[in-house]
């Protein structure tokens, strides 16, 4: 781990243009679990101004979609920055910082859920590891969890514990926002699932994956354990697919006990799956993930 902090430090830092706060920059993380990746640091106005002020610190995945146009893959952004912003102005949240991972040419493989995988037929892995490779799941987390929240903690001015330690993403960063808070709810307390990826592959047209992430869902989703978890999905588009899905999950956070406080499903008429209908709505989960 030594190693891969003193590497990450001597790759840090270019500083990108955002509209709000600082972004910052980590070319070229190396990890012993994945391959090498930009990480954003978005820190927001104010930060180290006062270096006993500590924050909430939410990891996002897709990180080059999160704060520029330039960067994402169609020329789309969230508006990470705008939004966080406007909110903390009018003191609906919390401040804290966003880490941006971006994702790598690996990643349906890193962020499908490695434990539902073997509840699938032979057939089914044969064609997923065909398209996207064998999954890389816990390796990604592991990542996060063991050097890449360690260095950020090191670095900058966050507060560590699990209570301030949130994760969010869409469609597959969906899905791999909700494996992490399963696999490690002593890390992360609060999760936020846009356009869950229920689907689970570039295949559109089967139906076992859905089944069987269900199942990883049923098997492993414990009674209300004081996590808060958010989902949502639209009704254009890909996300046209997601609410039969939705609704099966939504029964099992049903039966599992979880209140109204700490867990929503929200649906988005109209809403498609792209950047820009995720900027629209971010600061629903924003506010459900950083409300004071």
């Amino acid at each position: 781990m030594k190693t891969t902090l003193l590497l990450c430090l001597l790759s840090l830092s270019t500083f990108a243009q955002v509209s709000h706060g600082r972004l910052e920059r980590i070319e070229d993380f190396k990890s012993q679990h994945v391959s090498t990746r930009h990480i954003d640091i978005w820190l927001p106005d104010g930060y180290g101004a006062d270096p006993k002020t500590k924050y909430p610190v939410l990891y996002m995945h897709d990180g080059q979609n999160l704060f520029q146009a330039s960067s994402s893959f169609n020329g789309q952004e969230w508006g990470v920055d705008e939004t966080l912003h406007g909110l903390m102005h009018k003191k609906e949240i919390k401040e804290c910082i966003v880490v941006g991972i971006w994702n790598s040419g690996k990643r349906y493989a890193e962020y499908f859920p490695a434990k539902a995988f073997p509840f699938l037929s032979e057939e089914a892995k044969q064609k997923f590891t065909h398209v996207s490779g064998a999954p890389l799941s816990d390796e990604y987390l592991k990542f996060i969890v063991t050097e890449l929240k360690p260095y950020i903690d090191k670095t900058y001015h966050t507060k560590a514990d699990r209570d301030h330690t949130y994760m969010a993403g869409s469609s597959m960063g969906g899905l791999i926002s909700l494996y992490a808070v399963l696999e490690y709810p002593q890390v992360f307390s609060k999760v936020a699932c846009l356009s869950t990826h229920w689907i689970g592959t570039l295949d559109l047209r089967q139906t076992e994956v859905p089944m069987v992430l269900e199942k990883y869902v049923k098997e492993h989703l414990p009674k209300f354990n004081h996590t808060y978890i958010y989902f949502d999905y639209g009704t254009a588009g890909l996300d046209a697919l997601y609410e039969k899905h939705q609704k099966v999950v939504d029964q099992i956070m049903e039966e599992r006990g979880y209140p109204k406080e700490h867990w929503i499903t929200k649906k988005f008429d109209g809403a498609d799956h792209h950047e820009a209908d995720w900027r629209k709505r971010f600061d629903t989960p924003a506010k459900f993930l950083l409300k004071h």
